[in-house]
């Protein structure tokens, strides 16, 4: 029979990647978490973590029993929120996962207002551009920035609100190449700095009273997320559609122009995040989800901050 603080161990110790920093956070001894794992592997007759001085690795099969007992540790934590009433406290872990652009310039200035409303909660964030399963992965909480719907999933889709891309140059830009474009067919002489060298992705489509007007720029540069976009903007490469809330700083400032204020683009940026149904009833998760909604409508200036 599994010991079950043996599972919680293990768990923390693969959630702080590391016994040193685990046992810092728990505030044990590194020996005691070192024995706990070692005997839960040998009641597994398995090796959980590769470990030396120098390396901590994840087992494959680690990897597994850890998503399983993470599993079984928030049905325990959701059954002492009942017993403790932990509602009007939120604490325990959050984990959360959002793209890399996303976390270095929105969520970078909104979680430590989080951890610091909350001080009984544990804020973990990994950021990554690759996909993300957060069931599989034990995440509780995913913050998706997408132009195009997500996928159905089993997962809590809570939409937070969009915001629309603007045509923006440097003004350095726009005087080396006969000034702004005043309608978006002029856009088809100057060069682009695009998302993606997919076909679909070089033609921008622009409206205006009902009209949808398609129009393929010079590619000349490109890159699979915003920011790289906007500094070869601010670098006077070419034109971008950006988000709003990215290049408004850089337009207020002077170091960009917005073009064609006249015409919408034809697509928008919405926020969404994606939560797990296990742990979407936690008063942690529920506390970390009510902030970030408003946190983010506030701090990007939503047009339609609301949830579905």
């Amino acid at each position: 029979m599994l010991n079950l603080n043996d599972l919680q161990w293990f768990v923390r110790v693969v959630d702080h990647g590391g016994f040193a920093a685990a046992a810092r956070a728990l505030e044990v001894p590194k020996s005691t978490l070192s024995k706990r794992v070692a005997q839960l592997e040998a009641t597994l007759g398995v090796r959980l973590i590769q470990r030396s001085s120098r390396v901590f690795v994840v087992s494959d099969t680690g990897q597994a029993f850890y998503r399983h007992a993470a599993a079984m540790l928030v049905e325990a934590e959701a059954a002492e929120s009942v017993v403790r009433g932990l509602q009007a406290e939120p604490a325990g872990i959050v984990r959360l996962t959002a793209s890399v652009t996303t976390a270095q310039l929105v969520l970078a200035e909104l979680l430590p207002a989080l951890a610091a409303r909350h001080p009984r909660l544990q804020v973990m964030l990994h950021a990554t551009d690759r996909f993300v399963d957060l069931v599989q992965e034990g995440f509780d909480i995913g913050v998706r920035d997408h132009s195009v719907p997500l996928p159905d999933s089993d997962l809590v889709q809570r939409r937070v609100g969009h915001e629309p891309f603007y045509a923006v140059a440097s003004p350095g830009y726009l005087a080396a190449h006969g000034g702004a474009p005043v309608h978006p067919r002029d856009l088809a002489a100057h060069d682009a700095l695009l998302l993606s060298p997919a076909p679909s992705a070089q033609v921008w489509t622009f409206l205006r009273d009902g009209e949808a007007i398609g129009v393929r720029p010079v590619p000349r540069f490109f890159a699979d997320e915003p920011w790289t976009l906007l500094r070869a903007a601010l670098a006077g490469v070419g034109i971008g559609c950006l988000p709003r809330g990215l290049c408004q700083p850089d337009i207020e400032a002077g170091r960009l122009v917005r073009l064609l204020a006249d015409f919408r683009y034809g697509a928008s940026m919405t926020t969404t995040l994606l939560i797990s149904h296990r742990r979407g009833q936690l008063p942690s998760v529920r506390a970390a989800v009510d902030f970030l909604v408003e946190g983010l409508a506030r701090y990007r200036g939503f047009e339609e901050p609301r949830a579905l």
